[in-house]
């Protein structure tokens, strides 16, 4: 267990030891959060989360805002609010540059959308660095597939992608539309013989968020038709295709589940192409490593992620070949106990294989909760032991076809799978965790009160 460097005394409050966490993801906010509550609050140390946007929305629910059935503006945490409320400073700029050895850290300057710059910018000293950075899309250097293929990071992909979404089926419905507008003066004009092509939309990777994204932008388009693009075919003039290079989808969960997936996918029309790898993405085809062209109109990419490309710059710091954070088990990095990082951007030990622990939401969680007991621990004197992973299971969303659970009980040889309402109570559930962990119980009964009224009355999904 690497050593974990001493706070200093509780006499020292008034020049208390600063935490810097860059990053306010699922982990981040929660664990400046509860260091802001305990340790702010108290003066035994002060916290400072850094984060390059003002706001937070919790990443696993980007699917559903980028096939418009959440708005993110009624779902998002300002996270200077967030500081205000639990005793810990807020500091909006990008991590460009530390320096280990004497512990500073750069932040970038702030500028408006006109690039004017609002921040200058600045260096801020630490105690302890927390890096939460999370990931950004992995494309694995497939040519073109940075240019042409929408990544799905932040709430502003999902908006460019909804938008791009909702004008393809504004115009295949014009044209569905076209020949019933004719003046019936005109009998020399014909409706086309042909109807036109489809909107094609590609998913490439069918994981979790691909498999997710795939069913909620089907479950869109019937919306969409029914609300406000009346000669819209959903089946005929908007086709899915989810395309994974493995032989199934979800290929690191139970076969099982993996064979209901795509059953499910299939019933709604989903096109699965399991067992193809992608060799080239264009403006407006995929082609596939057996020179098949697949036509597409957007290409949102789903099929892996790896740590921002600015850890790179940090002297010293041990990556893995994803690009992710070496740590130990105590989630700092081998070779400096000042240096913390944990989530998607920390390459974990399992403790039960080689391999890393996944980059996944619970997970984050779970390290945000560890690292603020931790930290209380380091300040009272006491041992800290290392982070173990609890695996509570994993959720599947398919939108309104409900949802898939799988969980290993240890109760039997194989892993308990549950479909149906349980299932997609527990993934609601999932959401109302995360907000209980940075607001409360309380505030998040009254938030999530206020969002169901919110909901009476209006669309299901945004229609513009």
């Amino acid at each position: 267990m690497a050593p974990i460097p001493d706070f200093p005394s509780k006499a020292r409050a008034a020049d208390a030891a600063r935490i810097l966490i860059v990053g306010g993801g699922a982990g981040g906010l929660q664990l400046a959060t509860r260091l802001g509550s305990t340790l702010g609050r108290r003066g035994l140390a002060q916290i400072v989360l850094v984060d390059r946007l003002p706001t937070h929305f919790w990443k696993p629910l980007l699917h559903e805002a980028a096939s418009g059935h959440r708005d993110p503006a009624s779902h998002t945490i300002e996270y200077a609010a967030q500081a205000k409320r639990h005793g810990f400073e807020f500091v909006q700029g990008e991590l460009r540059a530390v320096d280990r050895a004497r512990r500073i850290a750069t932040i970038g300057a702030v500028v408006d959308q006109d690039g004017t710059q609002i921040v200058p910018q600045r260096e801020m000293d630490y105690h302890d660095l927390v890096l939460a950075v999370g990931s950004v899309t992995n494309f694995f250097n497939v040519p073109g597939a940075a240019r042409h293929a929408l990544p799905l990071e932040h709430v502003g992909h999902a908006e460019d992608f909804r938008k791009k979404f909702l004008a393809a089926c504004a115009k295949v419905n014009h044209l569905a539309d076209a020949p019933a507008a004719l003046p019936t003066a005109l009998p020399a004009i014909q409706p086309p013989t042909q109807p036109a092509r489809p909107v094609c939309i590609n998913v490439i990777g069918a994981g979790a968020t691909g498999v997710e994204l795939a069913a909620a932008l089907r479950h869109a388009v019937g919306q969409l038709a029914a609300y406000r693009f009346r000669a819209l075919d959903p089946e005929r003039d908007v086709r899915i295709r989810l395309i994974e290079g493995a032989p199934r989808v979800l290929p690191v969960l139970d076969p099982r589940i993996s064979g209901r997936t795509q059953a499910q996918l299939e019933r709604l029309h989903v096109e699965v192409l399991t067992g193809t790898r992608v060799a080239r993405v264009e403006e407006e085809a995929i082609v596939t490593s057996s020179g098949e062209r697949l036509p597409a109109d957007m290409t949102i990419w789903a099929a892996g992620v790896a740590g921002p490309a600015m850890l790179r710059s940090i002297d010293g710091l041990a990556l893995s070949a994803s690009n992710q954070v070496i740590v130990t088990d105590t989630l700092q990095t081998p070779d400096d106990p000042h240096m913390f990082a944990f989530g998607d951007c920390a390459a974990c030990p399992s403790g039960t294989s080689s391999a890393y622990l996944p980059p996944r939401a619970q997970v984050a969680h779970q390290q945000a909760v560890y690292l603020s007991q931790a930290f209380a621990q380091r300040l009272a004197g006491k041992p800290v032991a290392g982070f173990v992973f609890r695996d509570a299971g994993t959720v599947v969303s398919l939108g309104q076809s409900g949802a898939l659970y799988q969980a290993d009980l240890r109760v039997s040889a194989r892993a308990v799978i549950v479909d149906g309402p349980a299932a997609a109570g527990l993934y609601r559930l999932l959401y109302r965790k995360h907000l209980s962990g940075v607001h409360g119980i309380g505030r998040t009964l009254l938030q999530t009160l206020g969002q169901l009224l919110h909901s009476y009355g209006r669309p299901s999904i945004k229609l513009h």
